[in-house]
């Protein structure tokens, strides 16, 4: 560790710790408000637990930071962008559906993470969050599954014996009769109808509660966007007679209180579309069948540009924090 401490931190570390740390803050926002109004006794200790972690984590990087003498993100903060007085906006089974989620996405978030460090601080850190990540998560999913809650992806029947692919009809999907959806292509297709769902419950509370006139046009947008993907998603599935997992919209409450501020509900909304992306990428790397690989590029293009818009949203109203950059050269050639 001596030897770490002449060494500064690279492009790739710092970049990790500085989202990491925004997300944090972010989500410890959302944690604080579960932990006020979830009423069941075996997930409200979750809620608790899930911000102790986020808390955790954002004390272990403020110290690498100032270490480093780096300025530490604005972010999000707890007296501004929640208010955990407003009422009730989703449900007790809508919250512990959420840490899952959020534990999903972080843990794969850590391990890129963790995979980019060098420096035994930094390597030490996101080690130690996907340590306390994966037990919780083994928490969560024995709650779920103890409750009722637990979405389990569709069973595949085992094969007599092990056999090959001889025909180059395996990877069409367009004229003529379609193969059926490989284990792979089941998954992905579960997993993403899954994440619309649950985005759709997200972004129905969101529009709900949000208080500028743009930001509510714009989660509506998304909501429905999240449906359409959800009727495409599901409609193959069906045609495979297999079944589409559970919506969520029903644990959202009548409740139009400001719980979060716009800044943070834009900033989710424009993450989670960012994330989806990625997961329709590898989906489309994965599915050897034409039709769903180039389904994806047209579902991925859409967002795409829904992302785009809300970018610019977030520009606008001063929101968007800027990340770690390179300096430009020739602006400091001007100014020399």
């Amino acid at each position: 560790m001596e030897k770490d401490k002449q060494v500064s931190l690279t492009s790739s570390e710092i970049t990790s710790l500085w989202a990491a740390y925004i997300n944090d803050s972010a989500i410890s926002c959302k944690f604080k408000y579960f932990i006020s109004k979830v009423e069941d006794k075996d997930i409200r200790p979750l809620a608790e637990q899930a911000f102790e972690i986020a808390q955790g984590n954002l004390k272990a990087m403020t110290e690498i930071f100032q270490r480093e003498k780096y300025p530490i993100p604005y972010g999000f903060k707890l007296d501004e962008d929640v208010n955990v007085s407003a009422p009730r906006l989703y449900s007790d089974s809508y919250v512990l559906y959420y840490l899952y989620q959020a534990a999903q996405i972080a843990l794969q978030g850590y391990s890129v993470n963790l995979g980019l460090a060098v420096r035994e601080d930094v390597y030490n850190h996101f080690n130690q969050c996907i340590s306390q990540l994966t037990s919780f998560m083994r928490k969560l999913i024995n709650l779920l599954l103890s409750k009722g809650l637990y979405i389990r992806s569709p069973y595949l029947p085992i094969p007599q014996n092990i056999d090959f692919v001889k025909k180059q009809s395996f990877l069409k999907g367009f004229l003529g009769e379609k193969r059926p959806l490989t284990g792979t292509e089941i998954t992905n297709l579960f997993t993403n109808f899954q994440r619309n769902a649950f985005g759709v419950a997200t972004l129905t509370g969101f529009s709900q509660a949000a208080q500028s006139k743009e930001v509510v046009k714009y989660l509506i947008r998304g909501k429905e966007i999240a449906k359409k993907h959800c009727d495409i998603l599901g409609t193959i599935l069906r045609e495979d007679d297999l079944p589409v997992p559970m919506t969520w919209h029903s644990e959202v409450t009548y409740s139009t209180d400001p719980v979060f501020s716009d800044k943070l509900m834009m900033f989710f909304t424009t993450t989670l579309i960012a994330l989806s992306i990625g997961f329709y990428g590898t989906s489309m790397a994965v599915s050897p069948r034409k039709d769903l690989s180039l389904l994806y590029v047209r579902l991925s293009a859409e967002i795409a540009k829904y992302a785009e818009d809300g970018a610019n949203i977030l520009i606008e109203n001063g929101w968007l924090e800027q990340p770690p950059m390179a300096p430009d050269r020739d602006e400091l050639a001007k100014q020399g």
